[in-house]
């Protein structure tokens, strides 16, 4: 369905987590290293249950790498630094849906990019940023809604 794309995750029990979520989304979930983590942790593993042995995943050295083994047609790359709001965007069937690291987000060489389309989660009261799994869990059920409406899949 998506393609979920994990730029340097840090925290095991958030990418445990968003696996469980693709395998419910039928998506792929890639993971750009360096990771903050082994694959091997328990707290990633204990969060995704055991849907892990039913992940597509795939790792990349780092951004360059997934670049090079992947030909998306459509990037979305997702930012508490962008001007777009993320239900603005129009996702089809096949997209990849990239996020940040925990603690730093998005490297500015790709958020302020003119070539690449970033959006955000809006937030209305203090808080600096959204937890990672719930933030790719929000953006990927709008992905669906949008794609359902289209294909009538669900």
């Amino acid at each position: 369905m998506f393609n979920i794309v994990l730029f340097e995750p840090e925290i095991p029990q958030n990418t445990g987590n968003i696996g469980r979520l693709c395998v419910g989304l039928d998506a792929t979930l890639h993971l750009i290293e360096p990771l903050g983590f082994s694959l091997e942790d328990k707290y990633m593993k204990r969060a995704g249950l055991d849907y892990w042995k039913h992940l597509n995943l795939k790792v990349y050295k780092n951004y360059s790498d997934f670049l090079e083994k992947n030909t998306p047609e459509r990037i979305f790359y997702f930012s508490k630094k962008a001007e777009k709001i993320y239900w603005d965007a129009e996702f089809e069937k096949g997209d990849f849906l990239v996020f940040g690291k925990e603690t730093l987000g998005l490297p500015d060489e790709i958020v302020y990019n003119p070539d690449n389309l970033v959006y955000k989660i809006p937030m209305l009261g203090k808080t600096r940023s959204l937890n990672l799994s719930n933030s790719v869990a929000i953006v990927s059920y709008e992905a669906l809604r949008q794609v359902n409406l289209k294909e009538k899949i669900i």
